[in-house]
């Protein structure tokens, strides 16, 4: 196919799905932000530098290009997958290995937990549309009854990632991590996880227990997930609408109000963080958003400890945390001790500065940050986050651009801190105890 085709196609700027044919044979299928911009890339001098010889002999074998345009970028993502899993494109499947592919997958339980998982584990074969497991034989029947429905094979797995995010704040689900009892709690705070347990929960055993009303509403947000992977989002507003009417009736207006922000997220899908991925993928110039958290753990002023967690555009970077052995307090002198590892911190101008920093406490922590960066002469904001009697986020003190903007992120932060300074404090105080 020649570059001077393009003009002819007139393919529009908006998201969505691009299939390279021959004839009426589909060679490839890809996703786009832009379907014109991404289709043009393909006539770049440098295409065999950056996408290799195999896609060069793509282009040169197809003679047109057609599109499916999508709402968003997020649901452009879920329609190629599915339409990869259905055509079997000779290059798709030749660009990479399937088995290390990415597949979404929904478990068979009373309260379904929505997993990502590789082809090679999976050990799955895609047949006809439908997705079936090899070598029965070889696999437990507890194994084969695992999963109710799994969608993919997704090509590009930080993209997928990504894409669960945005998925995970309108329709919120149980994943591994959140169904850890020590996990929930937190989980539930930042809305990635909804309200279903009962007010005592009994042992968890590996997931969480519920109430007959939660355990009903988060089955209804498991229909609409696999809904929402079969490219149904219409068929999904149409019976939130109900919901809602039907909550409203029933003066029930607190769930009438969470099913209406529903309905517009899926209408106005914010999926930023797609088009910044993918401008990574094409290295584009992206920039990195820095969270660091800071906590102090100690008993009774003894073994005390401070920590720095840091949280990169949403993402854990668990090698750039940091541990800090407090030598200036004595007593339990929690703001002298923030003080003291703040100031450290600091003087490691080669670690990088932070876009935001997070203290453990109240107003008093907040003006020991802001105090310490005035003496560096560094112009970041603080926030603090305040916790409750039983220790769960109960506010956060600071700018409300940066409160409402990074909430997951100064949360997960924060969470993050405690847990990576109780856990330091625990082997400081057990070393302490050994014989000399």
């Amino acid at each position: 196919m020649k570059a001077s085709m393009l003009k002819k196609l007139d393919l529009p700027t908006k998201p969505g799905v691009y299939f390279f044919k021959k004839g009426g044979n589909i060679l490839y299928i890809g996703k786009a932000t832009s379907l014109r911009d991404r289709v043009k890339s393909y006539f770049s001098k440098d295409l065999i530098a950056t996408r290799g010889p195999l896609i060069v002999d793509m282009v040169f074998k197809a003679t047109t290009v057609s599109c499916q345009e999508t709402d968003s970028v997020l649901e452009a993502l879920i329609l190629e997958a599915a339409l990869i899993k259905k055509h079997q494109p000779h290059y798709n499947t030749k660009e990479k290995d399937d088995k290390s592919f990415l597949y979404v997958a929904i478990t068979k339980e009373k309260l379904p937990k929505l997993l990502l998982v590789r082809g090679k584990d999976l050990e799955l074969k895609i047949l006809n549309s439908k997705t079936e497991i090899l070598n029965k034989s070889k696999i437990s029947k507890k194994e084969q009854r695992k999963y109710q429905t799994v969608y993919g094979p997704f090509t590009n797995g930080n993209q997928l990632r990504e894409a669960m995010k945005i998925v995970r704040r309108i329709f919120p689900y149980i994943d591994t991590q959140s169904a850890k009892k020590d996990n929930y709690e937190f989980y539930k705070q930042i809305g990635l996880t909804p309200e279903i347990t009962t007010p005592q929960p009994p042992p968890f055993k590996g997931g969480v227990a519920a109430s007959r009303g939660g355990a009903d509403l988060y089955r209804k947000n498991i229909r609409n997930l696999n809904l929402f992977f079969q490219g149904k989002k219409k068929q999904i507003i149409v019976s939130l609408k109900k919901d809602m009417k039907q909550a409203a009736a029933q003066k029930e207006f607190e769930r009438a109000a969470a099913i209406r922000n529903q309905i517009f997220a899926l209408q106005h899908i914010n999926d930023v963080s797609l088009l910044t991925n993918e401008a990574k993928n094409y290295n584009l110039s992206t920039k990195t958003y820095r969270v660091e958290a800071y906590d102090i753990a100690h008993m009774s002023g003894k073994n005390m400890v401070g920590v720095m967690t840091v949280i990169s555009n949403g993402e854990k970077a668990n090698q750039e945390y940091r541990k800090f052995i407090i030598r200036t307090q004595t007593n339990s002198n929690d703001t002298g001790a923030l003080e003291e590892i703040l100031s450290r911190r600091f003087r490691h101008t080669e670690w990088g500065m932070p876009d935001l920093v997070v203290t453990d406490g109240g107003e008093a922590q907040k003006r020991v940050a802001e105090r310490i960066l005035a003496r560096y002469q560094l112009d970041i904001p603080v926030v603090s986050v305040v916790k409750d009697d039983h220790h769960k986020a109960r506010e956060i003190l600071g700018d409300d651009t940066f409160t409402k903007t990074h909430k997951q992120a100064i949360l997960l932060a924060n969470f993050e801190a405690h847990r990576f300074a109780i856990t330091f404090h625990k082997k400081k105080r057990s070393k302490s105890f050994l014989p000399s």
